[in-house]
């Protein structure tokens, strides 16, 4: 735990203050007794349980103080709390080598059934979206509550060539900010890959002013990212990353299949296939999510499960001052309570 505020925990230093003034006058109520009081009034008011009950009170009282005063302090802590993210984006490969049957039936199938059962786990208030990339990269299906939707997009993917990881992170991020002015076309083709037109001549695309912010920052979107292979074209995968930590996006990614590389038939042809581990933990790193490597169906399912559970609680450092506030009004409460129960009087 730290505080916010640790030079007011010097006002600590009050409650031995207090506890000694409470034993001062403690014993000048005893001297007090013997000299006026009978000695079996005295007895009795000394028997154990009467000490227990008198001293309670003011042991709750000072406890509720001590509180408080750390209260004063703005404690701080690592707390599990529901995620806040609104919205999840699925950016999976749908690249030829996701045909390959290493995995049964084949990738493709074996990463839509994951991916059908993690949306199924999430919670019902989250968005989900999907993007589909290879060559190039296409929302399948804009951020949506209904699940119906969502699973009929995944069943229509459609295998095509080329690997390009970077256009699958970029219009996963236009997806999520669809009015923060990203170029995607220019970020994924190029200008110089579209064709003008007179009506455009001498008019420049708007662009909204953008201030970077910290990486992992942004509470209400997270990409989970999924490829078997390496990028062949499209935008740099790590330029496409800065992107996402620039607008403080966790992207989470998912390597499945070949590590050392292998060469992949299918239907009478053949691939070279090598999954690009070190790209895909530095997308995590960068953006402050996390890498996971599935070799298998099995696997993949519970990579699934695992990142189910992050989107469920997340740790958080956050201020708890309410928290010692509460428990200090409820300790005071049973101090004037039991004080009132058995003395009539609140101390």
């Amino acid at each position: 735990m730290t505080f916010l505020w640790p030079d007011m925990l010097w006002l600590m230093a009050a409650v031995p203050a207090l506890v000694a003034v409470y034993v001062l006058l403690l014993r000048r109520k005893k001297r007090a007794a013997l000299r006026y009081a009978s000695l079996s009034v005295v007895k009795e008011a000394m028997a154990a349980g009467q000490r227990f009950r008198r001293h309670l009170p003011p042991l709750l009282f000072l406890l509720a103080l001590a509180t408080m005063l750390v209260a004063v302090a703005r404690p701080a802590a690592i707390v599990r709390l529901p995620m806040q993210q609104q919205t999840i984006i699925l950016a999976i490969d749908v690249s030829g080598s996701m045909r390959a049957r290493d995995v049964e039936p084949n990738r493709l199938v074996a990463a839509q059934e994951a991916a059908k059962e993690f949306v199924a786990d999430l919670p019902r208030g989250l968005r989900v979206g999907v993007v589909s990339f290879a060559g190039t990269a296409a929302v399948v299906q804009a951020p949506t509550r209904s699940r119906e939707d969502i699973v009929a997009a995944i069943d229509r993917f459609q295998l095509q060539r080329g690997t390009a990881i970077g256009s699958g992170i970029i219009l996963a991020l236009a997806t999520i900010f669809p009015d923060a002015g990203i170029d995607v076309s220019d970020s994924i083709y190029g200008r110089s890959g579209q064709r003008s037109s007179p009506l455009d001549a001498g008019r420049a695309p708007e662009k909204k002013a953008f201030t970077p912010v910290a990486p992992g920052s942004y509470p209400s979107a997270a990409i989970i990212l999924l490829t078997d292979g390496q990028r062949t074209t499209g935008p740099d995968s790590l330029e496409a990353a800065r992107m996402a930590a620039d607008r403080g996006v966790r992207v989470f990614t998912v390597g499945f299949g070949t590590k050392a590389g292998e060469t992949i038939g299918f239907e009478g042809w053949s691939m070279r296939v090598r999954l690009d581990e070190d790209t895909l933990k530095a997308i995590a790193d960068l953006t402050r999510g996390q890498y996971f490597y599935a070799g298998t169906a099995t696997d993949l399912k519970k990579v699934y499960d695992s990142l189910n559970s992050k989107f469920l609680l997340e740790k958080k450092d956050m201020e708890i001052t309410a928290l010692f506030a509460a428990a200090a009004a409820i300790t005071l409460l049973g101090s004037a309570l039991l004080s009132l129960l058995w003395f009539n009087r609140i101390l």
